[in-house]
């Protein structure tokens, strides 16, 4: 049998992040193979926020701690593929645990079930793949189910903090993840449900097209998917690396209900293009991304307050520059990323225009790969945010972190 060509969201991420690699344990039975491989972090992470009022000038610094996952869950992948009638298949499962206490935020609840008083630990289980899809070489191949976006996909899995923890506004509170660099040069891209073609690779030329779940943003229909595409090209030569372009797009109609003011339609788009290459041992990133109507990119999530429902939509735009060197085991690196969102929505102190959010950011970050399966990570990140949303702030945070990632 000729064996499906086989790149989980796992490998992707061990491979474009310079990890030790992932390692699965396969099982062939009668022409069908089962990979299974993983992920598990750790980090101790310490954090200094200060919150400066924009009205008074009075501030407040507070201090706090956590033992967290960092902008990874854990990670489990069941990944089955086949060959039938010259078509490559494949089917993926994967489960996304946390090691963090109280899903709070997210996930299972916790919290005083039932007024009991009690505050029970449950850690997230996030089921983020599931999906199959089948083609070959000749006309490239569909995909059917839930996996990761395209619009964002290749940024994500370029930063090097995917490894690490990067920037948390949230310490102190158990979210299954942080956010890393998510927000700070990069809209989050999501997983998501889609139906996706990809296109046979043509030298080193690639394209995808998909139709995507939509989200509810200005409105209370939406008749029509949301659409995603990307396009990239792998280049060699002296400085290898990838060129990459994206775009999002979803319409959202409306009725005559609250929220949809002078009965309009409602559309968000998005475009983005990131560039990175190698030069020797220095590999060097830039990325930037615009959008209307896409949602306040500063807390990394599409079509969220993407508009005030009276059709004022969101500008959003952001950039990313990161450079890595590695010296043997070890790479070192450095990256900075800023958001800024305008307009399209309105405070709720005072009842006025919020004008502009705006998030930067930069992390420094050692990342030294003990084997072929365990990486150590030690950071430091320094978050600035200007006009907090809904609260007349500004903001700065440092976070320093510790810990280590496996991959097998």
């Amino acid at each position: 049998m000729k064996k499906a060509s086989v790149r989980p969201l796992l490998l992707a991420v061990a491979a474009v992040c310079g990890s030790t690699g992932a390692h699965a344990v396969s099982f062939t039975h009668e022409g069908i193979t089962l990979d299974i491989n993983g992920t598990i972090n750790g980090f101790y992470v310490n954090r200094e926020a200060k919150m400066t009022s924009l009205a008074t000038g009075a501030s407040t610094t507070t201090n706090n701690s956590a033992l967290t996952n960092g902008l990874l869950p854990g990670w489990i992948n069941f990944v089955m593929t086949t060959q039938a009638k010259g078509q490559d298949i494949k089917a993926h499962f994967s489960f996304a645990p946390g090691i963090n206490n109280n899903s709070d935020v997210v996930g299972l609840p916790i919290g005083d079930p039932g007024g009991t008083g009690r505050s029970d630990a449950f850690s997230q289980i996030d089921t983020r793949n599931v999906y199959f899809q089948f083609g070959n070489k000749d006309w490239g191949s569909l995909k059917f189910g839930r996996d990761i976006g395209l619009f964002g996909q290749n940024v994500i899995l370029s930063d090097m903090t995917l490894l690490g923890v990067g920037g948390t506004s949230n310490a102190g509170i158990p979210y299954n993840t942080t956010f890393g660099m998510i927000g700070h040069g990069y809209m989050y891209t999501g997983f998501q449900p889609q139906i996706t073609y990809t296109t046979p690779a043509l030298g080193g030329f690639q394209a995808a097209a998909g139709i995507f779940q939509p989200a509810k943003f200005a409105g209370d229909e939406t008749k029509s998917p949301g659409f995603q595409a990307m396009a990239s090209y792998d280049f060699k030569g002296p400085a290898p690396g990838k060129l990459w372009a994206g775009l999002v797009t979803q319409s959202t109609d409306c009725s005559t209900s609250a929220g949809c003011v002078g009965n309009k339609s409602h559309s968000a788009s998005g475009y983005e293009l990131g560039v990175k290459a190698a030069f020797g041992n220095f590999e060097a990133l830039a990325y930037a991304f615009t959008g209307r109507g896409l949602g306040l990119s500063t807390v990394g999530a599409q079509f969220l307050g993407g508009s005030d429902g009276a059709g004022d939509r969101t500008d959003s735009r952001g950039h990313f520059l990161q450079g890595t060197y590695k010296f043997g085991d070890t790479k070192v690196g450095i990256n900075y990323g800023q958001n800024k969102d305008k307009n399209g929505f309105v405070s709720r102190v005072g009842g006025g225009p919020l004008n502009t959010i705006k998030n930067r950011a930069y992390t420094v970050g050692v990342y030294h790969s003990l084997n072929k399966f365990i990486t150590l990570v030690g950071e430091f990140n320094q978050e600035r945010v200007d006009n907090v949303m809904d609260s007349h702030f500004d903001a700065r945070n440092r976070t320093i972190s510790l810990g280590g990632i496996i991959f097998f």
